[in-house]
Order: structure tokens, then C-alpha cells, then sequence
């Protein structure tokens, strides 16, 4: 892909354990300097800390640097560093749904990158030079996010003493990114649903209906089909937002893009802090290249700004030992699950892996070792219900299958 060319060098990652793997020595703009060690036409050994200084590029091959990180710029991918595949994959789903106005479903961990890829589907639509309005749906009280995503009257409760316009109205023609989206509460979800369907809205404490144009860009790190299952996201808001997904992937499955990664910030936290860092010794990439990063990207920045912050001289030092001491996210240290919530989380992986197919050999009971009517039962003393059959499975007796039919969907009309 033309587009996906990056002004920051390749650092070359070598043996940690080699006695003969200098530090890399990177001076002036990194656009300037190549690292591949089978491409260096000069270098300087220091006695005292065995650096290498890298010869600079020719200046046809700056030039065309400069003009793609431009090009790059313009196409709305700035800020995303990294050309691994998988980040390509990506980037090639942005061109292709940036264009027009179908509403994005953007899916992977915090710290992934979510809001900088919404920026860039903004950034390469029609709408690009409207409002990019923001709003994190886990940061804001329940009783508020109504009002900061509708807005409200004067008067509409207690302390509204004036009018105020709504994220929506903000966004009009323009994009809303939702942030977090599957922490929206339930009595909410039919609002926006709304918005989605009918582009129209009130105002709270407001009788007259408003029409709005926007494009709605969500996203979210947690499982929404789980949360259709446990009752806490309704299944035709997500079938709204699901248009077109975009799974970002984690930093632990694209290693290739953690040295430009940390170079780009080793160079943005050197700038804020005032220091001249232009050494990172190959055991520091190495190290961190073999880190799982729990929080991705967001850790790393954190962890690049800090170790600038440590650096006294012009070589990073990263404080290696901390990285394995860190709790990643997601893991319950508060409590022990129930035996009953294992159960059925291990029931509703099985189902969404065979496609909620209950028998046959390739259904769910099959895979659990059970019984089709076993697994049945257990699913509905725990409560287990294929999103959007919640409506009217409630009447179906246990038991019930298609007569004749070898492979039996849980929740399927008979």
C-alpha cells in the first residue's frame, strides 16, 4: 500500500546475548539515517560506550521520505506508526469505509490506538472539514451523559440554569466518536438507537424533535455479544452500530512495529522534556520487543516517557525489571469467580465458537461432552439466550428440536 510509509528508521533487531551488539546511535533527523546493519557505509566506535553512528541516507531517498510521511498526512493516517500487516489490514479498512457515511464499530483493548483510528476514518471522509466531536461514555455520571450527549433546556432539572447544546448538535455533519460504548446504561441505548435509525432527537426537557446528520464512529474493548447474553446491551443497538467492524489488533501480535514505535516516542518525549536522546541500546529493543504489553500502546508511551525522564545522559535506559511486575488488565484479583460463573462463561464461548449450534458433531454439546438436552438445561437455569431470541424463547419447553434435523441452533424456532 503507497501510503504506509513512515519516516522513522528501522531499528535492526539483533541477538541480546552477542557481546558484539552495540547500541544504536541515531543523531540529527531519523529521517536521515538508515540502521540496517547490512546497509552502514561508516561507523565510529566510542571506547567508553561502544555506540555506532549510522551514515546518512542519500538525499533522493530523504526526499521521498519526506514527500510520503506528507502524503501520509494528508490521507488522514497521521500519528499511526507501525507497517506491520496486521496495522495494513487496518489501515486498508479505513480506506475503504472512510468514504462514506455507514457507522464504524472500531474493536480491540485500551490502549490500542481506538480514537486514533476514528480520527482517521474522519480525516478521509467527505466530512473532514466539519466538527470531530469526542465523548467517552465511561468517563461522564450516568445522570450527565444524557445531557451531554442530547443536551437540555433551561430549567429541564435541578441546576440546568441555561441551555445547552449536546455532543450531537456539535457533531452535526459532521462525526461523533463514542468512546467506550458499551458502557452506555440500558435506559439510554433506545435513545440512540433512535438517533441511529431516524436521525432525530429532543432535547431533555424539550418537546420539539430535531433532525441531525452525523456519522456515528464506536468503539469499545468489551465483549458486546456477551453483554447481549447477561441483559446489559440491547442486541438491536448492536446490530446498529455493528455496520462495519474493524478488529484493531494488540501491540503482542504486532512486535515488528514496537521499534518505530519506540523511537517515535523516545523523540516526542524528548522534545517536552528538553533532552537529547539519541541512543537506545539493542537489549532495550530486544526487551521490549518480547514484552507482552498488557495496555499496549498506551503502556509503552508510558513506559518510553518515563524511562526519558530517568535517562540522565543521551542513551535511553529503560527500567526492564518493572515491565514484568506490572498487573494486566482484565485479570479479576478482587474475588473468585463462582463455579456457576465459570460454568457459564465456558458454555457461551463454546456456543459463539460452534455458531450456537447445540448438537450434531459439530455442536456445542458435542464439544462439552454432554448430552443435547443436558446442555439444554443448563443453559436455561443459567440463563444462556441466543442474542435476539430473547423476545420469544422465554416460551419454548425444554426439550423442543426440529424433528429430523441433525444440527439444532439454541433458540431456534421450531
Amino acid at each position: 500500500m503507497g501510503l504506509i510509509s513512515f519516516a522513522f528508521p528501522h531499528v535492526h533487531v539483533g541477538d541480546s546475548r552477542s557481546t558484539n551488539n552495540p547500541p544504536l546511535k541515531l543523531e540529527r533527523d531519523p529521517s536521515q539515517w538508515l540502521v540496517d546493519k547490512e546497509r552502514l557505509s561508516t561507523k565510529k566506535t566510542r571506547s567508553n560506550s561502544r555506540a555506532q553512528t549510522i551514515a546518512p541516507r542519500s538525499n533522493d531517498v530523504n526526499v521521498d521520505l519526506r514527500l510520503d510521511e506528507e502524503i501520509r498526512n494528508e490521507a488522514g493516517f497521521e500519528g499511526i506508526v507501525g507497517q506491520s500487516s496486521a496495522l495494513r489490514q487496518v489501515l486498508r479498512l479505513i480506506e475503504t469505509v472512510a468514504t462514506g457515511d455507514s457507522t464504524v464499530l472500531l474493536l480491540g483493548e485500551t490502549g490500542t490506538g481506538k480514537e486514533l483510528i476514528a480520527r482517521a476514518i474522519h480525516n478521509r471522509s467527505p466530512r473532514k472539514e466539519r466538527n470531530f466531536v469526542k465523548l467517552n461514555c465511561a468517563a461522564i455520571p450516568t445522570g450527565l451523559l444524557e445531557s451531554e450527549l442530547f443536551g437540555h433546556e433551561r430549567g429541564a432539572f435541578t441546576g440546568a440554569i441555561a441551555l445547552k447544546v449536546g455532543r450531537l448538535e456539535l457533531a452535526d455533519r459532521g462525526s461523533l466518536f463514542l468512546d467506550e460504548i458499551g458502557d452506555i446504561p440500558v435506559e439510554l441505548q433506545p435513545k440512540l438507537l433512535r438517533v441511529l435509525q431516524e436521525r432525530e432527537f429532543e432535547r431533555l426537557g424539550s418537546t420539539r424533535t430535531q433532525k441531525v446528520d452525523v456519522r456515528v464512529v464506536a468503539a469499545t474493548h468489551r465483549n458486546l455479544e456477551e453483554m447481549i447474553v447477561e441483559k446489559q446491551f440491547r442486541s438491536d443497538l448492536y446490530y446498529r452500530l455493528n455496520v462495519f467492524p474493524i478488529s484493531i489488533p494488540p501491540l503482542r501480535e504486532r512486535p515488528g512495529d514496537i521499534p518505530q514505535l519506540v523511537w517515535h516516542f523516545v523523540q516526542r518525549a524528548s522534545r517536552k522534556m528538553n533532552k537529547a536522546i539519541d541512543t537506545i541500546p539493542c537489549e532495550t529493543i530486544d526487551a521490549l520487543t518480547e514484552y507482552s504489553w498488557p495496555g499496549n500502546i498506551r503502556e509503552l508511551e508510558n513506559v518510553i516517557e518515563r524511562a526519558v525522564i530517568l535517562s540522565a545522559g543521551s542513551v535511553l535506559r529503560v527500567p526492564i525489571r518493572d515491565l514484568h511486575t506490572r498487573i494486566a488488565p482484565g485479570h479479576n484479583h478482587g474475588r473468585s469467580q463462582t463455579l456457576e460463573e465459570v460454568e457459564r462463561r465456558h458454555i457461551v464461548t463454546t456456543l459463539k465458537e460452534t455458531r450456537w449450534v447445540l448438537s450434531g458433531p459439530r455442536g456445542a454439546a458435542t464439544r462439552l461432552g454432554l448430552n443435547r438436552a443436558t446442555l439444554y438445561f443448563r443453559m436455561k437455569k443459567l440463563g444462556i439466550v441466543r442474542p435476539g431470541t430473547e423476545s420469544w424463547n422465554r416460551g419454548i419447553p425444554s426439550g423442543t428440536e426440529r424433528i429430523g434435523h441433525s444440527e439444532i441452533l439454541a433458540g431456534e424456532m421450531p
